[in-house]
């Protein structure tokens, strides 16, 4: 693991970080969900390996479950929520420019900007 950091929703953790693309595993726990957010710099792929979830992406709900993949498009606004009793589990595939700060917030229950 190349780096990590727990976030008030789970975790995630960086595995690859190359020119262009990152993958990262994210963990959300039961109930819990990331920011409603958009990319500036990167696409995103992720694969559902545990639990499920609502996925959103622009103002389409979709439930997701292990096996599921979904595609984030540049500038795509997006969010996922748990809402089983066990951990979910993504990987993430990062194309792009793959910079942590490349995160705007539309929402946040967690009262991040």
């Amino acid at each position: 693991m190349l780096d990590s950091d727990d976030r008030p929703w789970g975790r995630w953790e960086e595995y690859l970080n190359e020119p262009g693309y990152r993958v990262k595993r994210i963990i959300v726990h039961p109930g819990q969900r990331l920011s409603l957010q958009k990319h500036e710099q990167r696409e995103e792929h992720w694969v559902v390996a545990a639990g499920k979830g609502i996925f959103t992406l622009d103002s389409e709900d979709k439930e997701i479950s292990v096996g599921d993949a979904v595609f984030i498009p540049l500038h795509g606004v997006h969010r996922i929520r748990n809402h089983g009793d066990e951990n979910m589990i993504i990987i993430e595939t990062q194309l792009g420019v793959c910079l942590e700060d490349d995160i705007i917030r539309l929402e946040d229950d967690y009262g991040r900007s």
